[in-house]
């Protein structure tokens, strides 16, 4: 079921890329992300309501408040320069070295998480790479 959702998960991310480019115009790209991010926030909280998932916040450890709230900052901060680039480049550019993403999670994974690297994996952060090298030049 993970392998849906990561299908769905990159569906509505090349959405978001082209509905962001083409709705951005000469709207400056702090304040497009601004609105996004209270679309996120409003849609979230509508879900983590309807669900009953919000009597849940008192178990929250201060550990995950922690990084929870690092993975706020980092979001935020990659969603503005994301907007940026894409404000000043074209999307057939900007989107795919955005995505590079993949590769530095991978990195990440295997280094802090200490998860199993393997052939398959880093065969296809190197054609990744690759791919995104040949983009820039």
């Amino acid at each position: 079921m993970w392998a849906v959702f990561a299908l769905l998960s990159a569906v509505f991310a090349a959405l978001t890329s082209i509905l962001a480019k083409l709705g951005m115009g000469e709207l400056n790209s702090n304040l497009a992300t601004a609105i996004r991010t209270v679309v996120v926030l409003i849609m979230a909280w509508a879900i983590v309501f309807m669900t009953g998932k919000h009597h849940e916040m008192g178990d929250i450890t201060a550990r995950s408040w922690l990084f929870l709230v690092l993975s706020g900052v980092a979001t935020g901060l990659s969603w503005l320069c994301y907007y940026r680039a894409l404000q000043l480049g074209p999307a057939s550019k900007v989107v795919p070295i955005d995505k590079f993403s993949v590769v530095i999670s991978m990195v990440l994974a295997f280094v802090v998480l200490k998860e199993a690297v393997d052939v398959k994996t880093v065969v296809g952060g190197l054609l990744i790479t690759v791919g995104t090298f040949v983009l820039i030049l």
